[in-house]
């Protein structure tokens, strides 16, 4: 999979999460040689288990929509702590109490903190090819133009 493929696939669970009125977000990117099983940890809590479970569907309906489902879900009935696994890619969804025990931020605390911002697609820049294409056509205008003078 593509690097900016996983970080749009990312966002979207970002965008799923803060639809719902998630709080407290956090986005770790796992180092390489830190022993993660995965790329990517989202977390974010939820006020109560009504709120929490509406996160984690939401979470699910928006990247089945990009035509992803996740491999594993656990602990959705209970709704302290809903985990939805995308191999690449993790969602936590934590009641305030539980987020406090398992401080996940603490347990990975090498991971790079990133913000949502941060998995944004860079804009392209043009080719340098087309740059100078541009330019050499510019330049054969200017050429024609004196030559008709």
């Amino acid at each position: 999979m593509k690097k900016s493929d996983l970080k749009n696939q990312v966002s979207a669970a970002i965008q799923a999460c803060l639809d719902k009125k998630a709080e407290e977000l956090s986005i770790l990117e796992m180092e390489k040689g830190s022993g993660a099983f995965t790329d990517y940890f989202v977390l974010c809590s939820g006020t109560n288990p009504r709120q929490i479970q509406a996160i984690a569907d939401e979470v699910e309906m928006r990247l089945k929509s990009a035509d992803l489902r996740p491999t594993h879900v656990e602990g959705y009935n209970q709704a302290e702590w809903v985990l939805i696994d995308y191999v690449d890619f993790v969602v936590h969804v934590f009641s305030e109490k539980a987020r406090k025990f398992y401080d996940l931020e603490r347990l990975w605390k090498t991971a790079r903190r990133l913000e949502p911002s941060d998995l944004k697609a860079a804009p392209r820049k043009r080719k340098l090819e087309v740059a100078r294409g541009g330019a050499r056509a510019s330049a054969g205008k200017k050429r024609r133009k004196k030559k008709t003078a």
